[in-house]
């Protein structure tokens, strides 16, 4: 049955309307007078982290509380019921407005502290990433989710509660009930706070590590770690979206010991046309002998061979033609290189360097390259492996040598003339 509105109910009119502007003057000078106040005396402290929770808008949201209050607290004046009447004349529609409007009132406090405590958590971040040398590798942003989860999960038991005229405790005695559904909801949420405490108990990642993630199809820098996401800002300002608990179900490459090392690597070969390989003439030698690099190389070798093939004719006959050794313009050219980058200023000398013969195949034999850059810049370690490249390239004719090339149009234009 509806109950009817009681007599002179017109009358109630200006009581709730002085409420409601009640309310408003309470919303008024808390969203302005205290945030005013409030910036004036962040604006005159040194430290930051009052600042971080103005830019938040913590206290703002805070504010939302006072025009809520108000109407719990005045309600019973303005409809002129109070808790004696309430429980003498449960059904009356005064009564059952009172409850209504203080059930709604009080689930609006509620809503708004569980705001602005997101803001405060949001803030808390802020003074955490600008405060501590460690939030790169350490980031907290993940655990203060977690907590804004668990705020929204309370927040919102309370407010059904409070609108149901229910203890909170009733609602909670049933979540065992409902345990498997909520582990098939929050799988996802489930996995990545996991995924994200071995991250951080690992350091896996940081804000600001290169990472390749072929899964994904991303290769960049780390930009954000979150609960549920890690950002890679792509080498093209694409953003890859990656779900955390794939940094740890799926492989990945993280970049940051070579950064942190001061060298990168290089590991290139360089292929020679096999017949271009011999034996250098005495005037080859001569020649080569004058470059820096290789001087004292040739000078040493020169000396060394000299005393085996002495050796070697002792006591043979002039039928016997001697198995001599002799310098071949590919193991010269081995040695300049390896001399060449031990020289170069731009090589890390505390890093693995050498230059070695691969097995050679139908193009050519491979002198690979393999030393590290003391530049770790992307830029710059390109520049320095090109320079290093176009000079050995220019190099071979002077080793007579000829590098290893699939023929084009114009060879064989050149080969049917």
């Amino acid at each position: 049955m509806i109950p009817s509105l009681p007599a002179g109910w017109p009358q109630l009119a200006v009581p709730v309307a002085i409420l409601a502007l009640a309310a408003w003057v309470a919303q008024w000078a808390a969203s302005r007078i205290l945030h005013r106040v409030v910036r004036g005396v962040t604006a005159r402290t040194r430290s930051t982290w009052d600042d971080r929770l103005v830019e938040r808008n913590v206290f703002g949201r805070l504010a939302h509380v006072m025009p809520a209050l108000v109407v719990y607290l005045g309600i019973g004046t303005a409809l002129g019921v109070g808790e004696g009447m309430a429980e003498a004349n449960p059904g009356d529609v005064l009564v059952l407005a009172w409850v209504f409007t203080r059930r709604v009132a009080a689930a609006f406090m509620a809503l708004a502290i569980v705001w602005a405590f997101k803001a405060f958590l949001d803030a808390t971040n802020d003074i955490y990433n600008e405060s501590y040398a460690e939030a790169k590798s350490r980031p907290i942003k993940g655990y203060l989710q977690v907590l804004g989860l668990v705020g929204y999960l309370a927040g919102g038991v309370v407010i059904v509660a409070i609108l149901a005229g229910r203890s909170p405790l009733f609602f909670l005695s049933g979540l065992g009930a409902l345990a498997a559904v909520l582990m098939l909801v929050f799988r996802d949420t489930i996995l990545s706070l996991v995924a994200s405490v071995q991250i951080a108990s690992n350091d896996m990642i940081r804000i600001g590590d290169w990472v390749s993630v072929p899964q994904a199809g991303s290769d960049g820098e780390v930009i954000d770690i979150a609960l549920h996401t890690v950002k890679v800002q792509n080498w093209d300002k694409t953003i890859s979206t990656i779900p955390t608990h794939k940094f740890i179900t799926e492989s990945f490459k993280n970049w940051r010991g070579m950064s942190e090392s001061g060298g990168r690597r290089i590991k290139r070969a360089l292929r020679i046309d096999m017949g271009s390989v011999r034996f250098l003439s005495d005037e080859e030698i001569g020649e080569l002998s004058r470059r820096e690099v290789i001087r004292d190389y040739m000078l040493e070798r020169r000396a060394e061979i000299d005393r085996y093939n002495a050796e070697k004719t002792v006591g043979l006959g002039p039928a016997v033609v001697p198995e001599i050794r002799r310098l071949t313009n590919l193991g010269t050219f081995r040695a300049y290189v390896q001399r060449y980058l031990e020289a170069h200023p731009q090589t890390h000398k505390g890093m693995t360097l050498l230059a070695r013969q691969l097995e050679p195949g139908p193009q050519g034999v491979p002198i690979e390259i393999y030393c590290f850059s003391n530049d770790t810049a992307w830029a710059n370690y390109e520049g320095f492996q090109a320079d290093v490249f176009d000079h050995l390239i220019s190099t071979l004719p002077d080793f007579g040598l000829r590098a290893f090339q699939t023929p084009t149009g114009k060879d064989f234009a050149k080969a049917l003339a």
